[in-house]
């Protein structure tokens, strides 16, 4: 690759990443400050940990979707993902995990890495779907152990002050999943009950979830007050600028996700999310009745979101990779460093994307 201020595992690097076989062999050149020259930036490759859709397509429709969605990601710089199932009957998201299942095994030519499945449901509470449709149901040990056996289950979202899913929570963090509160009516104590039972983070910070009250904390209260991860849309429609900076003074290792759904990418008209159909207009994705339905957000957008309210390009790069990879406990992912995935994306000055590399491949972003 041509000379950049590289941002590295320890700071900016004026010089070259040098690669081979899908993996950085070294970083040539001299700790620079960015501000002293008009080089562009590269910056490790997006991860983005919440994906349902993108390029008109919708991740409940199957193995005829995948290709699309992480074809269209790749466009704007997430380089690796976890497709994110909608609540649905048990057979549907089956079907589907088993699909996802053998594309994770694969990374067609052109597309972004699948690195496992974030199940947004069915463990949530009816009185708080969002924009999910209404299959929501208990959580049972051997239901969640049939979906793990059809795919790589990386992240569950689930209500905790459902009877019985203290013990899920527990049971499953003990086996390495990522078990995310969110599209819960749980009080503040059930949410700290759900962190020290080994929940780690928080879906969609705010959005779906029993709000902050000064004398009834809610979920948000739990999140703001003792979460060390949670995940965050900043497309600036889910979530106020002024909320997104009390997340970042009060949750160390808040990351972004962009939610998107089938209309990422897309021009504004009709969508499938899921069962449902949704419209985009006026930068966002709704329902009939006006709630939110995912996201049109992509990871570019994301990162020139934070640096608008404020944030070093440094910091922000750091909550769209590194903390989200972190969180999975990849340390061969967002970051540029000899050893990692040569993941990682080119932006000129102005922010814009002009390169996308996955793997060591040089994505034609361009003409996809």
């Amino acid at each position: 690759m041509s000379e950049d201020n590289i941002l590295t595992a320890q700071g900016w690097v004026r010089g070259r990443l040098v690669h081979e076989h899908g993996k950085i062999v070294r970083i040539e050149g001299q700790a620079c400050d960015p501000a002293d020259n008009d080089l562009p930036y590269l910056l490790p490759g997006f991860i983005d940990l919440h994906v349902h859709g993108g390029g008109g397509r919708d991740l409940m429709e199957g193995t005829p979707a995948f290709e699309t969605i992480t074809r269209t990601h790749v466009r704007f710089g997430t380089t690796s993902l976890l497709a994110t199932t909608m609540t649905a009957p048990s057979e549907e998201i089956s079907r589907v995990l088993e699909q996802v299942g053998e594309f994770c095994e694969l990374r067609p030519q052109g597309c972004a890495r699948v690195l496992g499945v974030h199940l947004e449901g069915p463990y949530i509470n009816p009185g708080k779907l969002g924009a999910q449709p209404n299959f929501a149901h208990t959580a049972l040990m051997a239901e969640v152990e049939a979906y793990m056996a059809l795919a790589p289950i990386r992240v569950i979202t689930i209500a905790p002050e459902i009877a019985g899913h203290d013990n899920l929570i527990r049971a499953l963090s003990e086996r390495g999943v990522r078990m995310q509160i969110g599209h819960t009516l749980g009080s503040y104590e059930e949410g700290v009950a759900a962190l020290e039972a080994g929940a780690t983070s928080f879906t969609h910070l705010y959005n779906a979830m029993s709000p902050l009250h000064h004398r009834e904390p809610g979920i948000v209260g739990a999140a703001l007050a003792h979460a060390k991860y949670a995940e965050l849309i900043p497309d600036l429609l889910h979530v106020h600028p002024g909320a997104i900076r009390v997340a970042l003074r009060s949750i160390p290792c808040l990351y972004c996700v962009t939610d998107s759904s089938a209309a990422a990418g897309m021009p504004d008209g009709e969508y499938k999310l899921g069962s449902h159909t949704v419209t985009k207009c006026l930068g966002g994705v709704r329902l009939p009745d006006g709630t939110l339905a995912g996201s049109t957000l992509t990871m570019d957008q994301a990162l020139r979101n934070l640096v608008k309210i404020g944030l070093p390009l440094a910091e922000a790069s750091q909550r769209l990779s590194q903390f989200p990879a972190d969180y999975l406990g990849l340390n061969e992912r967002g970051r540029l460093q000899p050893g990692a995935w040569a993941d990682c994306v080119r932006l000129d000055r102005s922010l814009t994307l002009t390169a996308v590399m996955v793997e060591g491949e040089d994505i034609d972003f361009k003409n996809a």
